[in-house]
């Protein structure tokens, strides 16, 4: 009987100390939240060997601090001849220029002009609205001169974005930027009309946008043909504040998000909720390569989980695992954290230098694959060394359940280390090639 309880004991021990460290966490990340600073960024403390590639070099980073430090001779460089003048900001080329010549006020007849001195400055006109009115002139034209009979010719009116609106394309266009772009609501946009002598109302408004959204759906529809016909797309959900009438209170939907990596386009899905009935409609028709986070709704039969489907998952979420565990435990947390980084030190490598194609195969394979199998192997042997509460336990049982799926992106050439990838300059794909699409 003592051994017994002996052993209840110990397990409600085990269970309350998972239990109190899960509760820590989740107040500590509570506090981050509100108070903390959102930045992932993790410095190793390893030293840096030849075969260790990573992100950041401390050493060489201090090292160089402290050079500049002691640097007290300067060499004077010898300015190319035809050199802009440094200091000022030079303003750009292609920008209007209104040139406004000044003579002096003194009497000039009769001087020679030796040259000029010019200056430039930054200058703005404010957005302006007008009218443009359509005069059509109208012509009697006799088509029987025995009875009389005459026909009106008249100028054809062009074709108004919105039927029988008084909105044209440059104005429809501007609303949709300063909403969508630049996230001005719309009552700011009625001040500023005010301003410019227009007055328009928040309905007028809120029904131009649902005539734009007619125009822009075929455009849509393409889209997100195009991305379903990838072979492989990434995929992610985001929670949003919907308020569909004043009326009514916000309610939480989802955003959906749909990227083919490779044409570098992105399709956004809204839905109601966050069940896989969304993914479903869309990833319909889908083969190819599915690469997510780890919620449970991409493992659905019939979304990652169906024939013809490779679901991969994203590094960056597993690496997000660890970083949170770090304040909790540090030499593990640090050592995940910092063979990870070696990952990506890889993958930075490889775009740095522009590498394809069977290149970028071999350097997965060369470099990354050994790093993703004895660190498989790490977290088998660790997960039975922590409780499965605790930050570390959490971080590191995400990883390895998904440690086949995180791996897959050394694979193919054109898969990515995670969903995570931002692009500075999207494709302009032509709407002709949408549409043919």
């Amino acid at each position: 009987m003592q051994v017994e309880s002996y052993e209840y004991l110990l397990k409600e021990n085990t269970e309350l100390k998972s239990q109190l460290a899960s509760l820590q966490f989740q107040l500590a990340e509570m506090k981050r939240l509100i108070f903390g600073a959102k930045s992932e960024k993790f410095i190793s403390s390893a030293p840096n060997t030849a075969d260790t590639p990573s992100l950041f070099n401390l050493d060489a980073i201090q090292a160089a601090e402290e050079a500049k430090k002691k640097l007290v001779k300067y060499n004077q460089t010898v300015k190319p001849e035809g050199a802009k003048p440094t200091g000022r900001q030079m303003l750009p080329e292609n920008l209007e220029r209104e040139v406004i010549e000044i003579d002096p006020v003194e009497d000039i007849t009769g001087l020679t002009k030796i040259g000029e001195e010019v200056t430039e400055r930054l200058d703005y006109i404010p957005g302006k609205i007008f009218v443009k009115r359509y005069v059509r002139a109208k012509y009697a034209k006799t088509i029987d001169t025995a009875t009389g009979t005459t026909q009106v010719l008249i100028g054809k009116l062009p074709t108004a974005p919105i039927e029988k609106g008084i909105p044209e394309a440059g104005l429809l266009a501007q609303i949709c930027v300063d909403k969508y772009v630049d996230h001005l609501p719309i009552y700011r946009q009625i001040k500023r009309y005010e301003r410019l002598g227009m007055t328009l109302n928040a309905t007028t408004i809120n029904g131009w946008l649902e005539g734009i959204n007619s125009l822009l759906s075929p455009l849509y529809d393409a889209l997100g043909k195009v991305i379903k016909g990838s072979n492989y797309i990434q995929a992610d959900e985001s929670p949003i504040k919907v308020l569909e009438d004043t009326k009514s209170k916000a309610h939480q939907g989802y955003m959906w998000l749909y990227r083919d990596p490779i044409k570098r386009l992105v399709y956004f899905d809204y839905q109601k909720g966050r069940d896989s009935s969304g993914p479903i409609q869309f990833l319909e028709l889908f083969q190819g390569y599915l690469q997510t986070d780890g919620y449970g709704a991409y493992e659905n039969p019939l979304i990652g989980g169906k024939a013809g489907v490779q679901l991969m998952h994203c590094m960056a979420h597993a690496r997000r695992y660890a970083e949170k565990s770090l304040e909790y435990d540090k030499e593990r947390s640090a050592y995940f954290l910092s063979e990870i980084q070696k990952l990506y030190a890889i993958e930075r490598h490889i775009r740095e230098n522009n590498l394809t194609g069977e290149q970028i195969l071999a350097e997965r394979q060369q470099k990354a694959k050994p790093i993703l199998e004895a660190l498989g192997v790490w977290l088998k042997e660790n997960y039975t060394q922590v409780l499965p509460g605790t930050p570390i336990g959490k971080a590191i049982g995400y990883s390895l359940q998904r440690w086949e799926k995180l791996s897959i992106y050394i694979t193919q050439p054109f898969l990515e280390i995670d969903n995570n990838g931002t692009y500075p300059n999207f494709n302009i794909i032509q709407t002709s090639d949408l549409m043919r699409s």
